[in-house]
């Protein structure tokens, strides 16, 4: 699949799903996580599949992540930064409840 072409040259870390993974100053949230191996980023809210940065542009949304809290973030256009905290994405978030009126 996709492989650093040498030791990562003043690496940083980030934390996926609490685990640390090293990435260079500059790249992109989706290419450190297919650097890495992370064998998918988000399962699919409909079937549950497990999906992989497509176009790598900005234009399908395979990509989404929880990226410092906040979800949904298309992990093809964010540059990473020292102590970013990702989380993939598993399937539909839960229905909130709403209070009997």
């Amino acid at each position: 699949m996709f492989a650093a072409l040498g030791p990562v040259p003043d690496g940083i870390t980030l934390f996926l799903d609490d685990q640390p993974i090293i990435a260079c100053p500059g790249d992109t949230v989706a290419v450190c996580m297919l650097r890495a191996g992370i064998p998918y980023n988000r399962l699919s809210p409909v079937s549950g599949a497990p999906r992989l940065p497509y176009c790598m542009i900005g234009h399908c949304f395979e990509c989404l992540v929880e990226i410092d809290g906040i979800a949904n973030q298309q992990a093809c256009l964010t540059v990473v930064r020292d102590g970013m905290k990702i989380r993939r994405q598993l399937g539909a978030p839960l229905a909130l409840k709403h209070p009997e009126v």
